[in-house]
């Protein structure tokens, strides 16, 4: 009876120990996984919780090294500020190590140096661009909140990227340096292009998109991007040049310009579908004496936004009229009115708007207004009786009040914008068919 019994406890513990196996085995379905599946799964984790994977097993141990995006954004930097690691031995040393570890291609690198980090030079992170130099690196992101930092020449031999960001750094490239032949995307913030290449063009023959926002020495930033779609430039003082040179481009449909030094003059060959501009662009277009024409028509523009516009400030009334007057096949415009200060002089440009030669043009192809951000001041009823009169093809017409405009004033703001003349009324009712004035 007893050894029935043993027979019996020694066949359960072997189907337990299988049971268990298996079960084990069972668990860990995704170390199976092929390596185009872990990857991917790896690279949504933080990077601290990827490397502490390596814990889980022998085989688990180096499968972080292999991950093709490094995102040490601001989730990294923050576990430093938080535990107050402010020392550059502490924030630097960690990222070297995982570049040091790191084994394979590294496509895309996310990087944040916070201001808080203590940095005695940039030594660490040039080490870090030509590791990437060094592995195929196809996307470069750089929000540098320190110091300012200057590439190296190591990154303009990255000639796979197909995205480059940088804050707050200086684009210094060498002289023998002649494009990324393959970057479609370039956003830039507080970028100093340094002192003048000499003339030397940087070709970009894939690029697509290019924004920059309050970048510096921008004359010295000459680039050739024939395939050019959209053009975002804000804040950059000397970038007149470049832009007039880029607003060429054949492909380009997106152009949004705020905050020259200088407006641009010749845009005789601009292709382009839209086109946004601040009032402070306006203001300057006006103040260079030719208020009325520009040099050349601009054949191709079909949408039209102006930014921050003031119906305060009679200059920028004049850029604003001389824009539409020389936009024959403008189908839409939009335009969003920012908070009139002391210095506006609502009579002033009530009086210009009254005049009879305000617009001696009829925009045959405009069809839709939208206002927004309005207060109920008379040049801005002006203006809408203004585009009533001159556009006969008007179809939409959308205003959109301040929203802390109360509600006694909106409805004065309605009834000033259909108070318009018998005559204007009845030429436009068939016209705006569907169309609606929305307040």
């Amino acid at each position: 009876m007893s050894k029935v019994l043993l027979n019996v406890m020694t066949d359960n513990h072997h189907k337990r120990r299988r049971f268990l196996t298996s079960n084990a085995d069972d668990d860990d379905i995704i170390s199976n996984f092929p390596e185009d599946l872990i990857n991917p799964i790896l690279e949504r984790l933080p990077v601290k919780d990827a490397v502490r994977t390596s814990v889980l097993s022998k085989r688990w141990r180096y499968r972080w090294t292999t991950m093709r995006k490094l995102d040490l954004i601001h989730g990294f930097s923050g576990q430093f500020l938080k535990i107050g690691a402010f020392s550059c031995h502490g924030f630097t040393r960690v990222i070297s190590q995982i570049m040091i570890h790191h084994q394979g291609p590294i496509l895309t690198f996310l990087l944040h140096i916070p201001k808080e980090i203590v940095l005695d030079s940039f030594q660490e992170v040039d080490q870090w661009m030509l590791i990437l130099s060094r592995n195929n690196v196809r996307k470069i992101t750089i929000v540098n909140l320190n110091l300012i930092y200057q590439i190296p020449y190591s990154v303009f031999s990255c000639l796979e990227l197909t995205a480059l960001g940088l804050n707050k750094c200086i684009f210094k490239p060498p002289l023998a340096f002649k494009g990324f032949p393959n970057l479609q995307v370039i956003i830039l913030t507080n970028v100093n292009f340094g002192v003048n290449l000499g003339g030397t063009v940087i070709n970009l023959p894939q690029l697509k998109g290019l924004i920059l926002y309050g970048c510096g020495n921008v004359n010295n930033f000459n680039i050739k991007a024939e395939k050019l779609q959209n053009l975002c430039v804000t804040g950059c003082p000397d970038a007149n040049a470049m832009v007039l040179q880029l607003l060429h481009s054949e492909h380009l449909n997106s152009v949004h310009i705020c905050r020259l030094s200088r407006s641009i003059k010749d845009f005789s060959q601009v292709k382009r579908f839209s086109f946004t501009i601040d009032g402070y662009f306006l203001k300057i277009l006006a103040a260079e004496k030719f208020p009325n024409s520009l040099p050349h028509v601009v054949q191709c523009l079909q949408e039209l936004e102006f930014t921050s516009f003031s119906f305060g400030d009679l200059n920028q009334f004049q850029g604003a009229l001389c824009m539409l007057r020389n936009s024959p096949n403008l189908k839409g415009l939009r335009v969003t009115h920012m908070l009139m200060g002391q210095e506006a002089d609502l009579q002033l440009t009530s009086n210009y708007l009254e005049s009879p030669d305000c617009l001696d043009q009829t925009l045959l192809m405009l069809q839709t207004v939208e206002m927004t951000s309005l207060e109920g001041s008379r040049p801005e009823l002006l203006f809408v009786k203004l585009l009533l009169d001159c556009c006969p093809h008007l179809e939409n017409m959308i205003i959109q009040p301040k929203s802390t405009i109360d509600a006694e004033k909106k409805a004065q703001h309605c009834k000033g914008c259909f108070d318009v003349p018998t005559s204007l009324t009845k030429s436009k009712s068939g016209l705006l068919g569907s169309g609606a004035i929305i307040l």
